[in-house]
């Protein structure tokens, strides 16, 4: 019987999320509010079936109580994160609210199958983080001194990595983060948004020669330190997202060329230079001549994909958990396997979708601060998402970086919620910036249709102008004077 439930379930988790993925697209096609709201309305009921069929599956394969009831938590929380939006910020993107709670459901789907405890934990982290991310929104909007906090932005980023360097703890060879008070924080993730700050700010202050060589040098201090921290992945993510907002601020090719040049220059003597980066690209070229070393990661990733098929093995069926740190870096070599191909495909494209709304609020954003920051947090997300599935599907060499919002970690998914309530905040400023061309539209119209009926000549109802107590026909000097200043 158990058997039969998980393959029914199976295929219907797997229609459903195709139907899903397939409005991310299609409610573009649609101008009627009302048409919208329904297809966004359904979004949300895809979700929350697909959520209930896969932990229905879990708990009859597991057996617990315990399953139930944090499903019932889960459930809560998602759909408190859609009503606490809707309530506070009605102005909100839904179908980017719906594609977080997506991604977030995904990655309690299987991070309850993979390790129970670490689901739970990042249950908890999301109640932290959303409670944080629902305060964005509201700050973006009404801060308007956020553009000029440049040297602000500069030295926080710098010193928060500096300070993983004297006091960080290694981590698989890398310094990546320090404990405080029990939880583990990775300045890096944080630091990411900030350096995006800190790049907008300085091309909306200037885009001169001398300007974009004192903010190339800040930039150039955040690479180096987590080079030197040996936070390859997210020195590589904070290289490309400077390369696009200075291309886009600028519009100097030549700047984009020296940059590539720099940048493979800068790789070529990270792989002379650090081990792990000549392992890395060993276990990348070959990982089954290197399988009992540093290949096993990547074969066993390439098993699980493989494994899975278009349809996958189905919940609890497959061996997920042969995959090092599959609960973080190759949580998407997991779903491949049991959730299927197709799936993953759909995951990609929910991505896809994301960073397609980040930069449609960019290019219809008036402000070129919020527009470059629109740019560079949707550049940061999207390379992010390439870097991790990239480096599991041995597309290229793996950077160690998590999948955005489904993966486990603390600081990762706090960075990423802020990331959205970020955009969703820049999503209600172009709300507001369309509702004020609006009212300035009805503002013109109604002062031309003033204008209209106090410039014609007053009439006696016969056609024939109204003459004045004169008698001739004509005004007064002073009254042409007072249609003069009314008009």
């Amino acid at each position: 019987m158990f058997n039969i439930i998980m393959e029914i379930s199976k295929y219907l988790i797997l229609i459903m999320i195709v139907i899903y993925t397939f409005e991310c697209f299609s409610v573009f096609g649609y101008h009627d509010a009302y048409t919208k709201m329904w297809i966004l309305r359904r979004q949300s009921m895809w979700m929350f079936m697909i959520h209930f069929l896969a932990f229905l599956t879990i708990f009859l394969n597991q057996q617990e109580v315990k399953i139930l009831v944090f499903y019932v938590v889960q459930v809560v929380l998602l759909g408190a994160i859609i009503l606490l939006y809707s309530i506070f910020y009605p102005k909100v993107s839904r179908l980017v609210v719906n594609n977080m709670c997506m991604l977030l459901s995904l990655g309690f789907i299987m991070l309850t199958r993979l390790s129970y405890d670490r689901a739970v934990k990042q249950v908890m982290i999301v109640v932290v983080s959303v409670v944080i991310s629902l305060f964005v929104p509201v700050i973006i909007r009404k801060a308007k001194f956020l553009p000029k906090l440049r040297i602000l932005y500069g030295v926080v980023g710098v010193a928060a990595l500096a300070a993983v360097i004297v006091v960080g703890r290694r981590d698989n060879g890398a310094l990546l983060g320090f404990e405080v008070a029990g939880i583990n924080i990775q300045p890096s993730e944080l630091v990411k948004i900030v350096f995006v700050f800190f790049v907008a700010s300085s091309f909306y202050l200037s885009t001169t020669f001398k300007n974009v060589v004192i903010t190339t040098v800040v930039a150039a201090a955040h690479v180096l330190i987590l080079v030197a921290s040996k936070d390859l992945g997210a020195a590589l993510i904070v290289f490309v997202v400077y390369m696009v907002m200075l291309y886009v601020a600028t519009r100097q090719p030549l700047y984009i060329l020296a940059g590539l040049a720099g940048g493979s220059a800068a790789a070529v003597a990270g792989y002379y230079i650090f081990a792990h980066v000549r392992t890395r690209v060993v276990a990348w070229k070959d990982p089954f001549a290197v399988y009992d070393g540093a290949g096993f990661q990547i074969v066993q990733s390439l098993f699980a994909i493989g494994t899975g098929g278009w349809f996958g093995l189905g919940l609890c069926q497959g061996m997920p958990n042969k995959i090092p740190v599959v609960t973080t870096d190759f949580i998407f070599s997991a779903i491949a396997e049991e959730l299927g191909g197709i799936t993953a495909i759909c995951l990609i494209l929910i991505c896809v979708s994301c960073y397609i709304m980040f930069l449609n609020i960019a290019m219809q954003l008036q402000d070129s601060f919020y527009k470059l920051v629109a740019l560079g947090l949707g550049t940061c997300y999207i390379f992010q998402v390439f870097l991790t599935i990239g480096g599991v599907t041995k597309f290229i060499p793996s950077t160690g970086v998590t999948l955005p919002l489904v993966s486990y970690g603390g600081s990762s998914l706090l960075s990423t919620l802020i990331m959205f309530a970020i955009i969703q905040g820049l999503y209600i400023l172009r709300e507001d910036e369309e509702d004020d061309i609006e009212r300035q539209k009805e503002l013109r119209a109604k002062r031309r249709q003033k204008a209209q009926q106090t410039g014609r000549p007053r009439t006696n109802g016969t056609g024939a102008p109204k003459r004045t107590a004169a008698g001739n026909g004509r005004r007064k000097p002073q009254d042409r004077r007072q249609n003069i200043r009314r008009t």
